[in-house]
């Protein structure tokens, strides 16, 4: 599908100098990366959801009168201003309100579960996936 709509995109350009698309779900990026593709290029609409905070460095570094380098201060992380446990991906499916969190070699924290009970108390659809393959065949499902 990428790849065809590259080739759509770019018209005068010969496919054979177009770089191909290359998908996998081995690690939580790529994964991530890959449903959103798919899900944009079907004609839905899907974002990744950071909520990772913001690194700020207040360090200084400046020269004694000796002439040796000196470092004062430090750098701090602050928390999110987004909901805690929110998704990796926010999706509007066929006018369903869709969140995934993907998931490769680790599980829900307390605070994802938390998420997944709000969303689906309000009538919205939350899925865990750990393979395209399982997203796939979900999605093959939903949309029947």
């Amino acid at each position: 599908m990428a790849n065809q709509e590259a080739i759509r995109r770019h018209p005068n350009c010969d496919p054979r100098f177009l770089a191909p698309a290359h998908y996998c779900d081995t690690t939580a990026n790529r994964f991530t990366q890959a449903v959103i593709d798919f899900l944009r290029l079907s004609g839905h609409q899907a974002e990744r959801i950071n909520c990772t905070g913001r690194y700020i460095d207040k360090r200084k570094v400046f020269t004694d009168v000796l002439g040796h380098k000196r470092q004062i201060g430090r750098a701090v992380w602050i928390p999110t201003a987004g909901q805690k446990g929110t998704a990796d991906i926010s999706a509007v499916i066929y006018g369903r309100a869709v969140k995934i969190e993907i998931k490769i070699n680790d599980f829900q924290s307390e605070a994802q579960k938390k998420y997944q009970e709000s969303i689906e108390k309000a009538g919205g659809v939350y899925l865990l996936v750990r393979s395209f393959q399982a997203f796939y065949d979900w999605y093959q499902n939903f949309t029947r």
